[in-house]
């Protein structure tokens, strides 16, 4: 007979959400955060567990906004009122996407206190605020990003020219990095206080995502691996074109249904939840029917990732959604190209359009 929690998703919270600069209590031991972001997704969860490190009572920060004066503002406000008179004694990133990393060196500096992430996530960061990793750029702008999107068919000089002057968009939310760090790795046990926090890394969304999960407390911070409303953006870099990392992203799903149903996730955006093997099956669902629309679409005649935009994306999208759009086409191209069931060419005018060799799935 199947629980509950396969067939739905809770919200034990309700509405019930941190105000900006608050801190609410989920248990003793943890406690949520909610700071602004200045685009679409406007919000990012970030968590404060109660610690004992290196023989100080205080508190463990996972992950910790982007770098703006706002997010700054917010944290001191949590300083000042919300840690119980004790400090914070670490910092955990759970991957290195700019509302997760960027106040991570303003933060360690605050508090002299050590960052902890994967090393993966780690370098890539340090590589994209690099002079080189600047000229390459990130997914939302810089000339690896137009060039990339130009081979797969976006052709607009003038959102050319928009995204190569992006250059410096991730190096503004991160502006630094702290010199040194504490590797993370999967299955790894971290102490936290008097729990053990599991690591269970999972690929596709960043090079290497780090989740915790503590099975004595029955939670789950799943970063952006596993949110309740929207899909994880899962998306090729120029600097891996051939990538699939919608391949990883599919295949790290199946860590999480490892983990106990009835857990409460405690993602990075939208609301604390229960319900997690059912959430992982709409996402899966989720780009199994965008896999079969791109393969449909594939069928009528050579496309490239530009003209599968509006079918995956049915809304307006403005040059920031466009990126992320273009990122995902190719995913879900590259995914169906490494399986064996589209051919890729490179067509005359220099782009690259996919056709179909054999059905899917």
């Amino acid at each position: 007979m199947n629980s509950a929690f396969d067939t739905l998703i809770f919200y034990p919270l309700g509405e019930d959400l941190p105000l900006v600069g608050e801190a609410k209590s989920l248990n003793p031991f943890v406690k949520w955060v909610r700071m602004p972001l200045p685009f679409a997704l406007n919000h990012i969860n970030l968590w404060l567990i109660r610690d004992r490190f290196n023989g100080i009572d205080g508190w463990t920060l996972v992950d910790c906004g982007i770098a703006n004066e706002a997010t700054k503002e917010a944290w001191e406000l949590i300083f000042k009122d919300q840690l119980e008179g004790m400090p914070v004694v670490r910092v955990i990133v759970t991957h290195m996407h700019p509302d997760h990393i960027g106040l991570s060196s303003w933060l360690c500096k605050r508090w002299n206190a050590p960052l902890w992430m994967t090393m993966t996530d780690f370098i890539f960061a340090k590589w994209l605020i690099s002079s080189d990793g600047k000229n390459v750029g990130s997914l939302v702008g810089g000339g690896g990003a137009a060039e990339l999107f130009s081979r797969h068919g976006l052709t607009q000089q003038d959102d050319l020219e928009k995204i190569r002057a992006r250059s410096d968009y991730f190096s503004q939310m991160v502006p630094e990095l702290p010199t040194r760090f504490r590797r993370i790795i999967d299955h790894e046990a971290i102490l936290i206080g008097n729990h053990e926090w599991q690591v269970v890394v999972g690929y596709g969304h960043a090079p290497e995502h780090a989740s915790l999960w503590c099975k004595e407390l029955n939670l789950l911070i799943s970063g952006d691996m596993v949110l309740p409303k929207i899909s994880t953006n899962v998306s090729v870099f120029d600097s891996e074109p051939d990538a699939d990392p919608l391949g990883l992203y599919l295949s790290s799903l199946e860590r999480y249904l490892e983990l106990p149903k009835a857990l409460m996730v405690l993602p990075s955006h939208g609301k604390p939840f229960q319900g997690l093997h059912h959430r992982i099956g709409e996402l899966k669902q989720h780009h199994d029917d965008r896999l079969s629309e791109t393969m449909q679409f594939c069928a009528n005649a050579p496309a490239h990732a530009r003209d599968l935009v509006p079918i995956l994306f049915k809304r307006e999208l403005d040059l920031h959604q466009l990126t992320f759009a273009m990122g995902e086409a190719i995913a879900h191209l590259n995914y169906l190209w490494r399986a064996g069931h589209l051919l890729r060419e490179v067509c005359s005018d220099g782009v690259l359009r996919f056709s179909c060799l054999k059905s899917y799935p």
